[in-house]
Parts: structure tokens; C-alpha cells; sequence
């Protein structure tokens, strides 16, 4: 075993764990375990995938004339995502697959938390009524940041590894304060959770906040004294034994539900819609490409494209002349400069919307040889999806491309009306900009020159109005009316003027106008308020825009748990 270079555990064991170049030592312990009738055990072959191929054919030439006692033992760790699957389908094919799936569900999540740890576990920390208590939170805890993924960019912008080493290595730190401290040290151990053992696989700012609020709401003094909700209907339970624990859980825990998690139901619906439309999406994509449709065959598929592509080119306007709209500008105010810029970005997404189109026109007539770039752009416009060569110029959207071509020439017919006199619009679409962040600063730009104030020492405040965009006959003298924005995870109520609960069903209620202004920084109010982020697309994550301060009577708490957000685009 020495000589060859791999663990030798026993007489008829060989366990080689890949990477660093040891493909070379995997192959001679097949090689002799083929002979011998050993087994050997494979660990983390996805680290080696260049290697794979000769791994197939190696097992391939041992199937036959090998030990009839030769066994292989293969692990890998799960891909990301279908792209990145490096296992040879030779080497599934003619293998027994097992495969560790996570638990669904909270029910199975929190058994599986609790099922770390043992009465043992229970009874080594001198004060034990705090340590079961905050372990059972923290269990609580993991189980509900482990699940909350299936909710989607509403449950967590990005998708983080958390695993059952933070929530063991938790419990080790727990201890060792509680052994450490007379009183119970609950803002160093939210910070040590939230911060270091979960919070460092996080890396954007709004999940870190939901993170620390979930903490902040199960780790708590009043977690002692039997007060505390872990759930609607599921109170922290008192002092028990560790089975004790786990029949509270089979007995007390509510039926699986978008509560159990701080969210709304409507998140699970918006959430089961995106993955059925999605799902739908990838059986169009696998349809045949060469079938006639409609009824009877009556077009082929070419001829659908090019009457589409058609369309599109006769409803395409002209591109801007930025050079004539500047000579119209006598003075170039924030707002004009951000006109400037909408507008040529416009034009560089028109230009390859009528040059793609053009070319492909032409590659149908036989005018012109059909590229790659042709073939998917052809595939694209059947497809009704959105181009890659146009999304690369474009703003973010999830829509499909009829939706999205409507939505482009709405954008265009907004420019064209504010450019034809660079007055600001009564009412001023925010999702109609390709960088939205930019006309949000030109309001401080313009309200700083004004007052002679210091831009670094601004914000924006936001008023939500009880009016809608025909409401407004001119704009405000100062700041900008804004429209077509969403709210999702809750709703407002424009009778009181507060966010509140939403309806079922209801997953993305249009807001009022709201009023954006310009005001020195310490002059902000933020008492009562939820900080709302803003987004482009419900992907969140990276279409970050600003953050809205909106009035509300409950704990602001309760609308990160919910995951509301307003949204520019649904």
C-alpha cells in the first residue's frame, strides 16, 4: 500500500482521494484490486473531470475477466447546475446510483437540525435551561434558512451552501460563552451567528439584514420567560429531554406553509408559477425544430420568423440624433444628461435589433450564408424568447419576447415625449430607464445645485401619494412624481397610507405615484418605516436600485421576514 501511494485500511480496501495528481495511484489500486478482488473507493472524482474519460474506459476494461469479489466505490459532490455535470454517462449508466438528498420541508429540516445533536449534547452546559433553549432556536433557525431557498430571489437573492457545520460549530461557540459569561451574552452570540458562522457564506447586504433579523427575532431575552413565538402556533418549547424535543416537533409544528417562514402564501404561489412557466419553457425548447405549425401545417417555420421579424422592423422608429437634441438644449441640466444617455443607450440596442433582423431577413432568402448567430436568433424569435445579442445590450427582464418587444417600444415612445421639449414628464415611468439609479441621483444633483448643498451629505425621501399617473397634470418643483412600480411580499393601503398585509392571490399590487425628493441627510425621519429595497426584475440580486423608506404601524421585522420589495418590472 506505501509503495503504490494510497491509504491502505485494510487487506482488501484501497481508498484514494482525488486530486493533486493522484490519478496515477487510482489507476494502479484498479489495476490491482481488478486482480486481486479488492475493493476500491473513489472519493471526489469531480475534481478531476480531464481524468473521467480514462476512468470509463478503465472500468470498461475491467467489467470483463476481472475479480468476480472487485468493486468500485465512487463519491462526488452534487453539481451547481446541469452545465457543470462532469460524470461520463458510461460511468452512471453501469452504476447503482445513491444519492443524499436534503430534507423538505420544515418538518424534516428541524428533525434533521436536531438530529446534530443527542441528550448528551443536552446535558453538558452547566446552564441548561438557556443552552436548550438557544439550541433549539438556533435548530429552528437552520432550518428555516436551509428551506427558505425554495421560495426563490423572495426567499434569498443569492442561494448560499449553509450546512450542518454552522449550525454544530454554533452550538460549540454557544457553549463556550454560556460556560464563559454570569449573564447570557445574546448580542455577541446574534453577531457570532449572523456575522461569522452563516453570515460568512453571505455575500449581499439585504440577505445579510434578513439573516440578523431572523436571530433577532428567535435569540432574545424574552426567550426565557415563555413568551416567544418560533411560528405562528409553534412557541419555543420549555426544559425537555432530547426525544421530548423531537415529539414537540411531530406534535406542535403547523402543517407545512410560506408561515413557518415569516413569508406571505402568496410567495409560494409566485414561486410554484415561475417554476411551472419554466418548466413549460423547456418542453417548447425540446420540440422538433423542422414541424409546420399552426393548424394544418398551414406555415413553416421560417415563414413565422420572417413575418415576425417583419413586424418588428416596420414598428422599429428611427434612432435618436443625439446631435440635433443637443443643439435644442440650452442649458444641460442632470435630467437632460440623463436623457442624453437613455437615448444612446437606445441606440445601440435598436441598431443590433435592426441589424440582427436585417441580416437574418436576408440569411432566409438565400442571400446570405446562415451563421450560428442567425441560427439562434432564428430559434430565439420562434421560440418567443428574447435574443442573446439583444439581452447583452438591454436592461434586465424576465419577459418573453412579445411582452418584451411591447415593454421596448413603450421605452422609446417615453423618450421620444421628453425629448421633444427635455421638460420633466408630469409623471416620470422608472422602469422605462435602462440605468433607473441615474435619474434618481439627478434629482439630488438638481436639488443640491438649487440649494447649494453637498450631494455626499443627501438622500431621497419617498412619499407614497394616493393618486395614479393621470392624476398630475405637471411635474412638482422640486424632485420628480415617479409610477409603475410594484410591491411584492405585501401591499399598500392608501387609505391609511402604510404597507399591510397582502391579499391572496394578489402577488404584486401596483403602488400610487410616489413623490421622490431631495432633502439634507440629517434631516430624514426614519421612525416607522421599512428601508423597501427596489429592484428591475423579481431575480433581485444583482438589479438592485435604491431603497425606499415606506411607512409602516408594525415592526419593520415583519416586512423583511415577508420579503417585500418594490419592483420595477413583473
Amino acid at each position: 500500500g506505501k509503495k503504490l501511494g494510497y491509504t491502505f485500511n485494510n487487506r482488501n480496501l484501497h481508498n484514494v482521494s482525488l486530486g493533486q495528481g493522484q490519478e496515477v495511484v487510482a489507476e494502479r489500486a484498479l489495476d490491482l484490486a481488478a486482480k486481486e478482488g479488492h475493493w476500491v473507493i473513489l472519493q471526489n472524482i469531480h475534481l478531476v473531470a480531464k481524468w473521467l474519460s480514462s476512468l470509463e474506459k478503465k472500468l470498461e476494461q475491467h467489467s470483463e475477466g476481472s475479480h468476480q469479489d472487485f468493486r468500485v466505490f465512487i463519491s462526488a459532490e452534487p453539481a451547481p447546475s446541469p452545465d457543470s455535470h462532469v460524470i461520463p454517462q458510461g460511468i452512471l449508466e453501469n452504476s447503482i446510483k445513491i444519492t443524499n438528498e436534503a430534507p423538505t420541508g420544515m418538518h424534516a429540516n428541524l428533525h434533521k437540525a436536531l438530529d446534530n445533536f443527542n441528550q448528551d449534547t443536552l446535558e453538558m452546559c452547566t446552564r441548561e435551561n438557556e443552552f436548550k433553549s438557544i439550541l433549539f432556536a438556533l435548530c429552528y433557525f437552520h432550518a428555516v434558512v436551509a428551506e427558505r431557498r425554495k421560495f426563490g430571489p423572495q426567499g434569498w437573492n443569492r442561494s448560499y451552501p449553509f450546512n450542518t457545520g454552522d449550525l454544530t460549530i454554533s452550538v460549540n461557540v454557544l457553549y463556550n460563552y454560556l460556560e464563559a459569561s454570569s449573564k447570557v451574552p445574546y448580542d455577541d452570540l446574534r453577531y457570532l451567528f449572523g456575522e461569522i458562522m452563516y453570515g460568512g457564506h453571505i455575500t449581499d447586504d439585504w440577505d445579510r439584514r434578513l439573516c440578523k433579523t431572523y436571530l433577532e427575532e428567535f435569540i432574545k431575552p424574552e426567550m426565557l420567560e415563555g413568551e416567544l413565538l418560533l411560528a405562528p402556533g409553534f412557541p419555543l418549547p420549555g426544559n425537555m429531554d432530547y426525544n421530548g424535543y423531537h415529539q414537540y416537533i411531530d406534535e406542535a409544528l403547523p402543517p407545512e406553509s410560506p408561515y413557518l417562514y415569516g413569508l406571505h402564501p402568496n410567495a409560494e404561489i409566485g414561486f410554484l408559477t415561475q417554476t411551472s412557466e419554466k418548466l413549460f419553457r423547456i418542453l417548447l425548447e425540446m420540440q422538433p425544430r423542422d414541424t409546420s405549425v399552426g393548424e394544418g401545417g398551414a406555415g413553416t417555420r421560417e415563414e413565422t420568423v420572417k413575418a415576425l421579424l417583419e413586424e418588428m422592423l416596420e414598428k422599429l422608429t428611427d434612432e435618436f440624433n443625439i446631435a440635433e437634441l443637443m443643439a435644442k438644449v440650452e442649458e444641460r441640466t442632470p435630467y437632460t444628461v440623463v436623457a442624453f444617455q437613455e437615448c444612446e443607450r437606445m441606440n445601440v440596442l435598436t441598431g443590433e435589433i435592426k441589424r440582427s433582423l436585417k441580416e437574418l431577413d436576408l440569411g432566409l432568402k438565400g442571400e446570405l450564408t446562415m451563421t450560428n448567430d442567425m441560427e439562434n436568433l432564428q430559434n430565439a424569435l420562434f421560440l418567443d424568447a428574447v435574443p442573446e445579442s439583444w439581452i447583452r445590450r438591454a436592461y434586465p427582464s424576465t419577459a418573453s419576447l412579445g411582452t418584451w418587444f411591447a415593454d421596448l417600444l413603450a421605452r422609446i415612445k417615453e423618450l421620444e415625449a421628453w425629448t421633444g421639449d427635455f421638460s420633466l414628464p408630469s409623471a416620470v415611468w422608472l422602469a422605462g430607464f435602462f440605468n433607473p439609479q441615474s435619474f434618481l441621483t439627478a434629482i439630488m444633483q438638481s436639488t443640491a445645485r438649487k440649494n447649494e448643498w453637498p450631494l455626499d451629505k443627501m438622500t431621497l425621501q419617498c412619499d407614497v401619494t394616493k393618486k395614479t399617473r393621470e392624476d398630475f397634470a405637471s411635474p412638482p418643483r422640486e424632485g420628480a412624481y415617479v409610477h409603475g412600480l410594484f410591491l411584492e411580499g405585501a401591499r399598500w393601503d392608501a387609505q391609511t397610507g402604510i404597507i399591510t398585509d397582502a391579499r391572496l392571490k394578489e402577488l404584486t399590487p401596483a403602488m400610487p405615484v410616489i413623490f421622490i425628493k431631495a432633502i439634507p441627510a440629517d434631516k430624514q425621519d426614519t421612525r416607522s418605516t421599512y428601508p423597501c429595497p427596489v429592484y428591475k426584475t423579481r431575480q433581485r440580486g444583482p438589479t438592485y436600485v435604491w431603497t425606499f423608506n415606506l411607512k409602516t404601524r408594525e415592526n419593520p421585522s415583519k416586512w423583511v421576514l415577508a420579503g417585500v420589495a418594490l419592483l420595477l418590472q413583473i
